[in-house]
């Protein structure tokens, strides 16, 4: 994984589990990898992939079972679309729109942009 470093790791980290999740990689109430083997694979530290599950957890996407590990809550998927279609509409629509009017592109211009990238 290459990560941006204007965003903290561990942020990161947490938004590829909710990529899974969304994905339907990880299924709500599967079992989500240890936090060592996420660590192992993406080559992180351990206390990094730690800080993202405890972080999902906080955010009821994730729930550690003791002893068993971390599983997938049910509703996650719901509660992560929710959550990224607000901090898309609310904060990138905002970003995206102020750049449209100093390039001074037109809705028109970024339709068939879209219609170009479907096709």
């Amino acid at each position: 994984m290459t990560f941006n470093n204007e965003r903290a790791i561990y942020l990161q980290l947490a938004d590829r589990l909710c990529d899974e999740i969304l994905a339907g990689v990880l299924a709500e109430e599967g079992r989500v990898p240890s936090v060592r083997e996420y660590a192992a694979l993406l080559q992180v530290n351990v206390n990094t992939a730690m800080k993202a599950y405890e972080s999902l957890a906080r955010e009821e996407i994730i729930f550690n079972r003791r002893g068993m590990g971390y599983f997938v809550s049910p509703g996650a998927k719901a509660l992560i679309h929710q959550k990224r279609r607000r901090i898309f509409l609310e904060e990138r629509v905002p970003e995206f729109v102020a750049e449209m009017r100093l390039l001074d592109i037109s809705i028109a211009d970024v339709r068939e942009a879209i219609e170009r990238s479907q096709a």
